[in-house]
């Protein structure tokens, strides 16, 4: 195993992997029952949980994928930061966080089946579960491509490491590990991402002169948005597929997001949390992006199968002695806060929505405890085996966005419906969500096979959307309405008017 990097560098690394496991251990001690490892006892503060969100929206896949997606694409990667969440985040904060939080749930499948059905919540789990488990696989493949292209350390046992640092605390600390480990990592994110960017941007000569350069490879890879015919970002599938659904699909409906409000001490917390994470999600561009460029700009000769290694190509060849690890540590805080976030939430999804559903419905805080950490060591294996996956897609950004497109867009319909519309009922929702889900894989696999490529996964994501919205309101108007009281706390309008609804919907639950 061949290590390309200078002692201080290796020290840095090597003290930051071993510090932030004993910095998350810590927090084992106020771990004694299954909300304590599920919600931080519902105890964060609106500080911890925005800071919180962002070390969960921030990973591997960012530093490697977007600096990839920017050095194939160009500029207009910068969409997913900003166009294509900001306002999403404002949505979140206002229109569905409340409904969440007031509902006293675990998880977002959990509100859906009791504003629906628990068919709706079990389909809905075994979605998102799944699609987290893909997403391990896919911080684990990119901590894997980062740690062989700078430190020498064959792909396979980069992910093994990455999987052993990470398990150790979010095994045994739940959310408060995750959320207090993701605060630290996001201020070392931030300092080391900024200093890469800085030192970039001199060595090309500038914004100006990184253009220049960008633009005498590339001509469209300045340009913010991309032709109608492009394959992957065509400016209508942005507009429509990104602003409109998969964005708010992902900050109103992802259970590694939503989780982290829903341990909020107070709704005010909860929406507060949320709202701050807006901030610094405006710089994120600056630490992901910017960086692919200016790999670009100095070495265009990556191969397709090499540019999501543009992020570490940058760090091994800019980067002082010193600076380097340092930089590093930020990639590996921004990986780690990601892993320990997403492998939190599908371990509270399966644990809370299918073993106490199905398996033992009356178990005890410890049982359901020990059981959350079995299935949070099983996750990180299964992700490990899953990562290769991620190669055959034509970058981390698209990978992602491919699997979500495939279901976001009808979970968001029966989301948005159910809350704001009280005629929605069991047989729309069921429906709706079943034939969105229906239709954006008929395009997937139908395009693919008519022109030998899938359309835009944003078109998918809205086509399957208008779909479930079309036909989740179709069938409600054909069946019958559900009672009002059985959206008590779940409907706007009937939530806001019950000041009682924690007792309510509290005292409904032990009654399913």
């Amino acid at each position: 195993m061949e290590i390309n990097i200078t002692g201080i560098d290796f020290f840095i690394v090597v003290a930051y992997l071993v510090a932030i496991p004993c910095f998350g251990f810590y927090f084992k001690r106020y771990v004694k029952s299954e909300k304590d490892f599920f919600l931080a006892g519902r105890m964060l503060p609106w500080w911890i949980i925005g800071f919180s969100i962002i070390g969960t929206n921030i990973g591997a896949n960012d530093f490697c994928g977007a600096a990839g997606g920017a050095y194939r694409f160009g500029l207009n990667q910068v969409h997913f930061e900003w166009m294509g969440a900001i306002p999403a985040i404002v949505l979140s904060a206002l229109l569905f966080v409340p409904y969440f939080w007031r509902a006293g749930v675990y998880t977002v499948p959990e509100f859906l089946g009791r504003r629906y059905n628990p068919f709706v919540r079990l389909v809905q789990t075994i979605l998102w579960g799944g699609f987290m488990i893909f997403m391990l696989g896919q911080f684990f493949w990119a901590s894997g491509l980062m740690l062989e292209e700078y430190m020498g350390i064959p792909l396979v046992y980069g992910m093994l490491i990455t999987a052993v640092v990470v398990g150790l605390y979010t095994v045994l600390g739940g959310l408060a590990a995750v959320a207090m480990t993701d605060v630290v990592q996001i201020l070392v994110m931030f300092v080391g991402g900024f200093s890469l960017t800085i030192l970039g941007l001199m060595c090309v000569g500038g914004w100006s002169g990184l253009a220049e350069k960008v633009t005498a490879l590339h001509p469209n890879h300045m340009n913010l948005f991309l032709p109608v015919d492009h394959p992957v970002y065509p400016w209508p599938g942005v507009v429509l597929g990104l602003c409109f659904v998969a964005s708010p699909a992902w900050w109103c409906c992802n259970q590694a997001i939503i989780q982290r409000t829903l341990g909020a001490k107070s709704e005010w917390d909860a929406k507060a949390g949320m709202m701050f994470a807006a901030l610094p999600k405006m710089f994120v561009p600056i630490l992901t992006t910017v960086p692919g460029l200016i790999a670009l700009a100095l070495y265009p000769e990556l191969t397709a199968e090499n540019m999501d290694k543009a992020y570490p190509w940058v760090i091994k060849n800019l980067l002082p002695t010193g600076l380097t690890g340092l930089v590093f540590a930020a990639f590996l805080a921004a990986l780690l806060s990601s892993v320990d976030s997403t492998v939190n939430s599908a371990a509270t999804l399966f644990t809370k929505d299918i073993y106490c559903e199905y398996i033992v419905r009356k178990g005890s805080d410890r049982h359901y405890l020990l059981v959350g950490r079995i299935m949070t060591a099983a996750f990180i294996i299964l992700a490990i085996f899953i990562a290769p996956v991620n190669k055959y897609f034509p970058g981390l950004f698209v990978a992602g966005g491919t699997m979500l497109s495939l279901f976001q867009g009808p979970t968001l319909a029966i989301l948005l419906l159910g809350i704001y519309w009280r005629r929605a009922n069991k047989a729309g929702g069921v429906v709706g969500m079943l034939g969105g889900v229906a239709v954006s894989t008929g395009l997937y696999f139908g395009t693919w096979r008519a022109l030998g490529e899938p359309i835009s996964f944003m078109y998918i994501s809205w086509w399957s959307f208008l779909a479930g919205l079309v036909i989740t309101t179709i069938v409600s108007l054909l069946t019958k309405p559900q009672p009002v009281e059985e959206l008590q706390g779940l409907v706007y309008g009937l939530i806001m008017k019950d000041e009682n609804v924690q007792e309510t919907l509290a005292d409904r639950a032990k009654g399913d």
